[in-house]
């Protein structure tokens, strides 16, 4: 792609120093305590000035990688050549397990034992106004606004959470490539593709509050395949011992193997626990380190990333053929019956790969 982009509204909200990212309408990013104007650059520019330290151009990157398109598939290109990956953790749970306050603590913890710079993805569930991220998030981790070494995104869903399944993969290596070296994805919930987001890290915690749920509900969630790390939230409440146990006694009848998932008890508004969480995370890293356990798990990952994209162009070359003449006759041919709706799903697909990306006739090429 030649063309340039133009960056969304950008706006500042107090402070100084740290970008937190974000998401407006448009999903632009925020650069505190900094005056930005509309500003035309193309992704190669952008990103060559994230990776010299830019992080109102990284924000802008981000939000191409958000939109999807030429553009942000330019910086997908861009920053998977460099083949710069960080340590990624996803955290996830039911809503208001307290998620991002246990984030926002270990983002501290992160930055205090390690030089690395740190990123947060932070999915947020979209404004019904707006529709950008809510940004419930990024208000509970003012206290890295002073960081140069922290920069925090909301990601809107924006009622298509299934597309995050690509973004998100796409922005932790946008951040790699940016000189992060330690990304934390937080997710909104437990659903199937959040789940799904969060497991698409090195590392997957899952956050549960005392009483949550039972051995039913977690397995429906396939919170017991994902977790490599629990973490029973708000453990100065009571039944924090039983949650434990249930817990203990799930991974007893689980499959096994030579990891078993850890479960720590913590109290995230008062630091309570987060050190040896801390410390599970990175033993868990160790032994990803061992025996190309690592190499394994992001491999398998790059195989369904793959799969994930192959599916969506796919679908963007069937949509853009839905209404057309081709569709309208096969409406009506399986209304009366004389197609199946494999048949005629077999036919718009063909119909969809002969033609390009922009509905040209691939064959005339």
């Amino acid at each position: 792609m030649n063309g340039s982009i133009e960056d969304p509204d950008v706006s500042s909200t107090g402070g100084s120093h740290a970008d937190v990212g974000g998401s407006g309408p448009e999903g632009g990013g925020y650069r505190v305590g900094t005056s930005v104007t509309r500003v035309a650059q193309p992704p190669g520019a952008l990103f060559e000035a994230a990776r010299s330290g830019d992080r109102l151009a990284l924000a802008r990157l981000l939000t191409l990688v958000e939109r999807s398109g030429g553009a942000g598939r330019e910086v997908a290109a861009l920053a998977y050549s460099v083949g710069s990956e960080p340590a990624t953790v996803g955290i996830t749970g039911a809503p208001g397990a307290g998620k991002s306050t246990l984030t926002d603590r270990l983002v501290a913890l992160a930055r205090s034992s390690t030089e690395a710079s740190v990123g947060v993805l932070a999915v947020d569930p979209s404004s019904p106004f707006s529709g950008g991220a809510i940004l419930g998030d990024r208000v509970r981790m003012q206290g890295h606004a002073l960081d140069d070494g922290v920069f925090i995104r909301s990601m809107a869903t924006r009622g298509q959470l299934g597309g995050l399944a690509v973004a998100v993969p796409e922005a932790v290596r946008v951040l790699g490539a940016a000189g992060f070296g330690m990304v934390f994805v937080e997710t909104v919930g437990v659903g199937q593709v959040e789940v799904e987001v969060a497991s698409a890290t090195d590392t997957t915690v899952v956050v549960v509050n005392p009483g949550w749920g039972d051995a039913v509900q977690a397995s429906k969630a396939g919170l017991l395949e994902v977790a490599d790390v629990f973490v029973v939230n708000k453990a100065d409440r009571p039944g924090a011992r039983e949650t434990r146990r249930d817990l203990e006694q799930m991974l007893d009848l689980g499959p096994g193997g030579a990891w078993r998932p850890p479960v720590v008890e913590t109290s995230a508004s008062n630091g309570e626990g987060l050190q040896e969480l801390f410390g599970e995370i990175e033993r868990h890293r160790e032994f990803l380190g061992s025996e190309g356990r690592l190499e394994t798990r992001r491999r398998l990952r790059a195989e369904r990333e793959l799969m994930k994209v192959l599916g969506a162009r796919v679908e963007e070359r069937v949509t853009k053929i839905l209404g057309s003449p081709e569709h309208a006759g096969l409406l009506a041919e399986l209304a009366a019956g004389r197609i199946d709706p494999y048949g005629a799903a077999q036919q718009l697909l063909e119909e969809a790969l002969i033609r390009g990306p922009g509905g040209e006739d691939d064959r005339s090429r």
